[in-house]
């Protein structure tokens, strides 16, 4: 089965709150009379002071004034039950009008969306960073709108660095293990965090596989998670990371995200992959951060440019209550330059669009976001575009850490995930 990169994955924090927002609150019907548009929508708040729902009631009364007759119903629900709840009301013949959350493709492959040519003007569609509009299609037709994005790179502890005598940031893996030994023998917990636990383990892995000249797919687009690149590359971490102890006392497959960033923001962590959120708490933490690109393989060379990570999250519009030209007018509404940017700005994560992301002032952006606007522009995202990437991504989430493992040969690891890969491939 022909597998197309690159797209998304949930970058924010979850609330556990469900909150219908914004005119009669069903949460499981279907969309109420027909000047009502019901969106389903992940939660980017972490805590009743930062939730979406402001936004959403802002943006869904103004664009009501501006279209009268036309209500907007919003259902706020965690990141951790959003595609499972989407799913189930699709599933039961009661899908909402539009949702918000991290993958698209399976509801395009069973026809239930519309496209964006059938909702957007030619000048909309074609505003979108061209690495997410990839990553939204299949085949040739954009069924995912890419709505916020980020981009990953590699973050240092200046004060660290300086401790270890470190002079300057890593431009080759090489380069990294020295740091890291550096960092090592002044006492640092952490001198490279590697988080291959099951919480987003696929995006650690996806970006050392690409600054090898690896990756999930090949120049075809095909999967190729047990390429020859990316089983040297794990060989690599684990002779030269894993064995002499440079990544810290938790074993990589037990290490989450969450917990190496919370490391990073006690001051624990050398050198760990983030994106633009995490630099804003350590900023505000008083922790100076430098964020750079990553480290490419001595192979390739310092000289060397290779795609950056990038994850994106989708807006997609059912077709299942006719309401095409409600849902248009909405959309043209909630993607201008001004309400984009205010929501990126609040999460402090990226534009979907040229015209956003031109205008760093107005989404809250500063210098060093521009650095991942920058990386975003290049970058290659998950195939979320293939309908079997969900099932993919959880795999390569549970297992890809005991690549590491002291006892295990990578290849092993990586075959066995291909594998799945095919068979989940093929039921599709």
């Amino acid at each position: 089965m022909r597998r197309k990169t690159f797209g998304p994955a949930a970058s924010a924090a979850v609330l556990g709150l469900l909150l219908p927002l914004t005119g009669c609150g069903g949460s499981d019907g279907g969309s109420g009379d027909g000047d009502t548009l019901r969106l389903v929508a992940a939660e980017y708040g972490n805590t009743p002071a930062n939730s979406s729902k402001a936004f959403w009631e802002k943006a869904t009364r103004d664009f009501t004034a501006a279209n009268p007759g036309i209500k907007v119903e919003v259902q706020l629900l965690p990141w951790a039950d959003i595609d499972r709840e989407v799913t189930r009301m699709v599933g039961a013949g009661k899908a909402p009008d539009m949702a918000l959350m991290g993958s698209y493709s399976d509801f395009a492959a069973q026809g239930k969306l519309y496209s964006a040519d059938e909702l957007l003007s030619i000048s909309a569609e074609a505003n979108f960073l061209q690495p997410l509009a990839e990553a939204g299609s299949v085949g040739s037709t954009l069924y995912g709108l890419p709505f916020v994005a980020s981009s990953r790179l590699l973050f240092y502890n200046e004060a660290l660095f300086a401790k270890a005598g470190i002079q300057s940031a890593p431009k080759t893996w090489l380069d990294l293990k020295a740091d890291a030994k550096a960092l090592k023998d002044k006492g640092v917990k952490y001198p490279y965090a590697m988080p291959l636990g099951p919480e987003e383990a696929h995006a650690e892995a996806m970006i050392w596989e690409l600054s090898n000249g690896g990756g999930f797919a090949d120049s075809s687009g095909n999967y190729s998670l047990a390429s020859e690149q990316n089983v040297a590359t794990f060989r690599w971490i684990k002779e030269h990371l894993i064995v002499p102890g440079l990544v810290g006392p938790t074993p990589p497959a037990q290490l989450n995200r969450a917990d190496a960033f919370a490391a990073f923001l006690r001051g624990e962590v050398g050198m760990v992959n983030g994106y633009p959120s995490l630099l804003h708490e350590a900023s505000a933490k008083g922790i100076g951060v430098k964020a750079v690109p990553m480290p490419v393989s001595n192979d390739l060379g310092s000289g060397e440019s290779t795609p950056t990570v990038g994850v994106a999250d989708w807006m997609m519009a059912f077709k299942q209550n006719g309401k095409r030209d409600q849902i248009g007018k909405f959309l043209d509404f909630i993607y201008q330059d001004k309400i984009l940017s205010d929501f990126a700005g609040r999460y402090h994560l990226l534009p979907s669009t040229v015209t956003a992301s031109r205008t760093p002032a107005g989404g809250g952006l500063g210098s060093t976001d521009e650095a991942f606007l920058t990386a975003l522009r290049g970058a290659q995202l998950y195939p979320v575009n293939d309908p079997s990437w969900v099932t993919v991504s959880d795999s390569i989430k549970r297992n890809i850490g005991r690549a590491v493992e002291p006892s295990v040969d990578p290849k092993t690891v990586l075959e066995e995930i291909a594998t799945k890969a095919n068979e989940a491939g093929k039921k599709r």
